[in-house]
């Protein structure tokens, strides 16, 4: 009966693909959930010991400035992170996925190297997670039959970290009043 079938190697191909997203895709999630726990602990551990710079901050002071820069960090890849954790929540089906992860690889890459000196581990599975995240990304694009505007996703990708930055400046602004962040980082 399928003598007159042809297999279509590119069709099988895709299918092949197709089914290989979701599994990659849970994955990412899991590993992109430790990393977000693992700065969670830490965020905690950091408040609870920078606790005495909210009525004693020196700025004059380098272990003080110190302190506030590794929470800084911390809350900020943290929340990029719980960012990312949203856009991959909120995709819907593969032709979702290159309209929504492109721009969320780069910031990865970038918070991976600020965290590689004091947090190895972490900024490790950030990279494995932005290899894993393109790969999904590159074989949805196939699928679909989708176009990258990397200058659209690069700018996604900056403004996305100038918003956060942001934020975890506002965060820390409450948390550490006697703290001029502006004069602290653009110094």
């Amino acid at each position: 009966m399928l003598v007159n079938y042809t297999f279509d190697s590119i069709e099988s191909e895709n299918a092949s693909h197709s089914v290989t997203i979701v599994p990659r895709l849970d994955y990412s999630i899991n590993l992109l959930g430790n990393i977000i726990q693992i700065l969670q602990e830490k965020s905690i551990e950091l408040k609870t010991a920078n606790q005495h710079l909210v009525i004693d901050f020196d700025q004059d002071e380098p272990s003080h400035v110190k302190s506030i820069e590794l929470e800084h960090l911390v809350i900020y890849s943290l929340e990029i992170l719980l960012t990312i954790k949203n856009q991959i929540g909120s995709i819907t089906g593969i032709n979702s996925i290159p309209e929504t992860l492109p721009s969320s690889i780069p910031v990865m890459r970038t918070i991976s190297a600020k965290l590689f000196v004091l947090f190895p581990n972490c900024s490790q599975q950030l990279s494995e997670l932005s290899v894993h995240l393109g790969s999904i990304v590159l074989d949805s694009a196939v699928l679909t039959k989708a176009r990258f505007d990397f200058n659209k996703s690069n700018h996604l990708s900056s403004t996305l970290l100038d918003e956060v930055k942001l934020m975890a400046d506002s965060k820390l602004n409450k948390q550490y009043p006697l703290v001029d962040f502006f004069k602290l980082f653009n110094v």
